[in-house]
């Protein structure tokens, strides 16, 4: 008898918290700022053939730049020259958010 005057009153309780949160009476302090983000998508096609699909739809070639760059002996040509590709784009405020076997994608925050 006690369990089931608790599981009524516990059921009592969540229809009335899910009355309140659906209401429409609960506001966000900041609702009118939802954070806005654009991504990026650095994708490897070896050293020649790397590039970076911008937000715009534009596609930037890395060959050119990754070729001027030196590789150490013994480093393994993608990890280095992604390495090179992704700290310049953290550098123009992107952080990286997923990773699959030839794309890196990263984002940052739009300003309002």
């Amino acid at each position: 008898m006690k369990t089931t005057i608790t599981g009524i009153f516990s059921a009592i309780l969540i229809l009335a918290a899910c009355a309140i949160l659906f209401s429409g009476n609960l506001h966000s302090a900041d609702e009118g700022s939802v954070d806005r983000f654009e991504y990026v998508t650095l994708r490897w096609g070896g050293r020649d053939n790397t590039h970076v699909i911008r937000p715009s739809g534009n596609v930037e070639l890395l060959g050119s730049q990754l070729s001027k760059i030196k590789r150490p002996d013994r480093a393994d040509d993608r990890s280095f020259y992604m390495n090179i590709a992704l700290n310049a784009l953290a550098k123009e405020g992107y952080e990286l958010v997923a990773i699959t076997s030839d794309d890196y994608v990263m984002k940052r925050k739009l300003k309002n």
